[in-house]
């Protein structure tokens, strides 16, 4: 196969993944990247020095140069029709059984997931693009050992990609010797493969934006979608992209982001598990923030729910959909008292979400779409959204953006819950699964996120302090970590204790929560071992 001028490969491109990297699809992302990549890294420059200006005591705000956007009389454009009813969004990896599964749920909406619940291997990240090129064309199907088959329904969910955010690279293709971003990768090839086929089928390409931190950076995005369209000859505003808003810095630009992607908006998401992530890495070094165990962070806490309520007010007022966050249960099947438990928590966090004014929200398994989508009905009815419900009762300070509530209890047992949940995803993110439950609850990057982060900040945090009195400090988390491992194989078994890297998973983990250094995402270092 000959590679287009600039382009080098270092994986494997087999017969089949041959059928995505054309020389045709690569050429295209080298444009992108040529002409986009510079900005990508200063707005990535720009995040370093925001972060400078967070550890020196600078609190955010709401922008004074952008007031005449937020004060100004404007709307997005309206969304295509198979956008327009999002009232249950399922979410999960490009891995072929679950793209059949979760466009046959039920629900009305499907983002399938290149970035936190999808480990980024090459094969991941290829195959994935295989798969969703066949779904959109009918073609896709899938056995499993016990001779099963999976195929698509005639009615479908409508498709909704997300690629990896800026701050990833795809390090096994260059363009002039640098690195391509991930994002620009994933976005070009699903683009150019399938743009024209979604059209012809009566939908269009659609797309989820994940972990911006500013306008600028959906500045970028909107950029890009307008060339993109441009070079494949489609048709501007064509392309509509949700953004999740799942940075504390985001979350004072929201109208912001809106305006700059407004003729290629699809509204707006409340990303809650990386938002807490978020206000934990942006505050880490802050001597009065610290916040309790992970399970105590519901989004009724103060600044997780004037996040929440902010957000539904800023989508309404410029006619965009206001998507909820994702309740991380999952059905149990062994424990019918336990399933019922978190099947009526599933129902209270979508009964709150509607009732709030959301236009829709997500599940992770294909067995809570019934309950969201009962609980979204008792409130939408036949409408397709809350638009009228403007939530002018809200008023959102920065104050109240910022008021970290609850700072405890931390317990020994959530910092062992922490410890755990991390060991696990980790090994299971190196063998190649960036989505698993774990402890009843569907695991992903952004909760992981949350359990590394809170146990580095609790040892460095003067309220890091148990509520036994007890300091959490580096010495208490190594000691505990060999526990959690042995209690790890206890529940897994030898086999799959050998086969997953909780070992290898330990060590990394250990790393990244008691070193000086705080790594900005976890899947950062990973990456360049697999």
């Amino acid at each position: 196969m000959t590679l287009p001028p600039g382009i080098a490969i270092t994986a494997e491109i087999t017969p089949e993944f041959a059928e995505i990297l054309t020389p045709e699809a690569l050429a295209f992302v080298a444009m992108l990247h040529r002409r986009f990549e510079a900005r990508r890294q200063e707005l990535l420059a720009a995040r370093v020095r925001r972060q400078a200006e967070l550890d020196a005591g600078r609190r955010p705000d709401f922008l004074p140069e952008t007031q005449a956007v937020r004060d100004g009389d404007w709307r997005i454009a309206p969304v295509p029709a198979d956008l327009a009813l999002r009232r249950v969004e399922i979410t999960g990896p490009v891995e072929r059984k679950m793209i059949i599964n979760a466009l046959n749920s039920g629900a009305d909406s499907y983002m399938t997931d290149f970035e936190d619940s999808n480990t980024p291997n090459w094969s991941n990240q290829i195959q994935g693009q295989l798969n969703l090129k066949a779904a959109i064309r009918r073609t896709l199907s899938f056995r499993n050992e016990a001779g099963k088959e999976y195929r698509l329904n005639d009615k479908v969910a409508t498709l909704v990609v997300r690629p990896r955010g800026w701050h990833l690279d795809e390090k096994h293709v260059t363009v002039d010797g640098a690195r391509v971003s991930g994002g620009i990768f994933d976005f070009a090839l699903f683009l150019f493969h399938n743009a024209k086929e979604l059209l012809a089928r009566g939908s269009g390409p659609y797309f989820y934006l994940p972990k911006m931190e500013s306008h600028l950076e959906a500045r970028l995005w909107n950029d890009i979608f307008v060339a993109a369209q441009h070079e494949l000859g489609i048709a501007q505003g064509t392309i509509k992209a949700t953004v999740l808003i799942e940075t504390i810095l985001a979350a004072f630009e929201m109208e912001e982001i809106l305006y700059e992607l407004r003729e290629h908006s699809a509204g707006l998401n409340a990303g809650r598990w990386d938002y807490i992530f978020s206000c934990i890495k942006k505050f880490k070094t802050d001597r009065d923030f610290c916040l309790a165990n992970r399970a105590q962070i519901t989004m009724t806490v103060p600044f997780m729910r004037a996040y929440a309520l902010n957000l539904v007010k800023a989508c309404h007022k410029r006619g965009a959909p206001a998507i909820g966050g994702m309740s991380a249960l999952i059905p149990i099947k062994n424990d019918p008292a336990a399933n019922d438990k978190a099947m009526a928590a599933v129902r209270a966090d979508k009964t709150r979400d509607a009732n709030d004014g959301f236009d829709g929200g997500w599940v992770a398994h294909p067995g809570l779409v019934p309950i969201a989508m009962e609980e979204w009905l008792k409130v939408l009815g036949d409408a397709p959204n809350q638009f009228g419900k403007q939530r002018d009762d809200v008023t959102t300070r920065a104050a109240d953006l910022l008021d970290f509530q609850p700072e405890q209890p931390i317990t020994e047992a959530g910092l062992r819950m922490n410890i755990d949940v991390g060991i696990q995803y980790l090994g299971s993110w190196l063998a190649g699964n960036g989505c698993v439950p774990i402890h009843n609850l569907m695991e992903d990057a952004a909760t992981a996120e949350i359990s590394r982060s809170q146990v580095w900040q609790w040892i460095r945090s003067p309220k890091g302090v148990l509520d036994d009195g007890r300091k959490v400090t580096a010495g208490m988390v190594r000691g505990m970590i060999p526990q959690v491992l042995d209690a790890i194989r206890a529940e897994h078994g030898d086999a799959t204790f050998e086969r997953v890297p909780y070992t290898q998973a330990a060590q990394i983990f250990e790393q990244m929560s008691t070193s000086e250094e705080f790594a900005e995402f976890l899947t950062l270092p990973l990456y360049e071992k697999i």
